[in-house]
């Protein structure tokens, strides 16, 4: 039976229930009941009870949406569209670590019948759907993909705490292995993508299409980094030069500022792995990469800077940290580069009390060893660092900050600019990007 919007035949699967896959199994799940499979049973728990850590759905949301939550594969088997939306991080050696696709594709395979089709939504290098993903779908179900079932990629553009741009109102790339595939692809998304969908002509150009949109924000930035580091040396406030430079019709408004998170600081290492492996050294995007990675060193070497001016010995310092996540206004701790400034201030002997009214305390000690310190127990500081600029610390803007300085405030870091400098207490230093 074909798919339309107005006839939704498929009965639809979500692999992965994060940032990601659960707006999108709550999308579908206001028009269809979806299956939402998550390997962690302690998400699956909080999900059923109403609770999303991610703070991507609410409670609301979730009581309405008609989803059978599940860490039991098996129950795959009463779907026959199955949506793959699982992590594709890097690992150390900032390769493209493809394990939780390859797990989440055997998974799906085992469960997978003549007719289904299995849609991949998880950031990948060009090639990686068919040359990765197909293989293990096929060893693990015995069935010839092509024939007994198919696959598309419809790349994820969710964009973690932003309530305007969802799920439903952006344009969705759709890309099937075969033109039938596609057709069916587009109607399924079409359902309840009230932006419409793009049809791209295979699958490697919609991969590519997706890596290269955060690849080009990531080098955009490097630029406007690099500026800063530029402007910094001659004595130039880096956010007055781009509030002038703004004001022409064509100018990017693009920030200086760390650049962590899941896609941005990750996506252009899938495209220039694949680059490299077919013979071709990209420069541009790894000099990029460069830029943004080491921003947190040359953070910390302006705040060493400041403070040798003022002949301010290291070891009687104390830094409060405000904000560990990768981005203001989300509790996502992946690839945040705010614990590269805590450890490189902690290697000069300054101590740091890092503090985020979003992060899981567990998560950011697992994940970095890193203890959060709760508000009351925050001691003044001589230097407060507004490493994310979370709206909590925005709205109660200098009146917080000054609070924590205190009496001994030495030092006011502004990372983003978020704060007016012109109210910054008499006695201290500000620095921002």
């Amino acid at each position: 039976m074909k798919d339309s919007p107005q006839n939704p035949a498929r009965k639809i699967s979500v692999i992965g229930l994060g940032y990601v896959g659960l707006p999108v199994a709550v999308a579908f799940a206001r028009k269809r009941p979806v299956i939402g499979f998550d390997i962690n049973p302690e998400r699956i728990r909080a999900l059923k009870e109403g609770h999303d850590h991610t703070r991507e759905v609410s409670a609301a949301e979730l009581e309405r949406a008609e989803i059978h939550f599940t860490n039991d594969a098996a129950d795959l088997r009463g779907a026959d569209f199955h949506i793959v939306a699982v992590p594709t991080p890097i690992d150390a050696a900032k390769q493209p670590d493809l394990s939780a696709l390859e797990k989440a594709s055997g998974l799906v395979g085992a469960n997978l019948k003549v007719g289904d089709i299995v849609v991949y939504e998880s950031t990948v290098y060009p090639g990686a759907t068919e040359e990765v993903c197909l293989p293990v779908l096929e060893a693990a179900s015995g069935l010839a993909g092509g024939r007994d079932f198919f696959i598309g990629y419809s790349p994820e553009r969710i964009n973690p705490g932003d309530k305007e741009h969802t799920f439903e109102k952006i344009v969705k790339v759709v890309a099937g292995q075969d033109r039938a595939t596609l057709r069916t692809v587009a109607a399924v998304y079409r359902s309840v993508i009230e932006a419409g969908v793009h049809e791209a002509p295979d699958i490697r150009t919609a991969e590519a299409a997706k890596v290269i949109e955060n690849t080009q924000r990531d080098l955009n930035i490097a630029l406007i980094n690099e500026l800063a580091m530029l402007f910094h040396r001659m004595g130039l406030d880096t956010q007055a030069v781009l509030e002038a430079a703004r004001t022409k019709w064509n100018f990017l408004p693009f920030s200086p500022g760390l650049v962590g998170g899941h896609c941005i600081g990750v996506d252009p290492y899938y495209l220039t792995h694949k680059a490299q492996q077919i013979g071709y050294h990209p420069e541009v995007i790894l000099a990029g990469r460069r830029i943004n990675d080491g921003m947190s060193a040359f953070i910390v070497e302006q705040i060493v800077k400041i403070l040798t001016n003022k002949a301010v010995s290291f070891p009687q310092c104390l830094a409060t940290v405000l904000g560990i996540t990768f981005k203001e206004n989300v509790p996502d701790l992946r690839n945040s580069q705010v614990p590269g400034i805590v450890r490189q201030l902690e290697s000069y002997g300054m101590r740091c009390q890092v503090h985020d009214p979003l992060a899981d305390p567990e998560e950011a000690r697992d994940t970095y060893g890193i203890e959060l310190t709760e508000t009351s127990r925050l001691e003044p500081a001589e230097i407060v660092i507004l490493a994310v600029p979370h709206g909590e610390y925005v709205e109660q803007g200098w009146s917080l900050m000054k609070t924590l300085l205190g009496d001994s405030g030495i030092l006011m870091v502004d990372i983003k600019g978020t704060l007016p400098p012109g109210e910054c207490p008499e006695g201290v230093a500000y620095w921002r990007l």
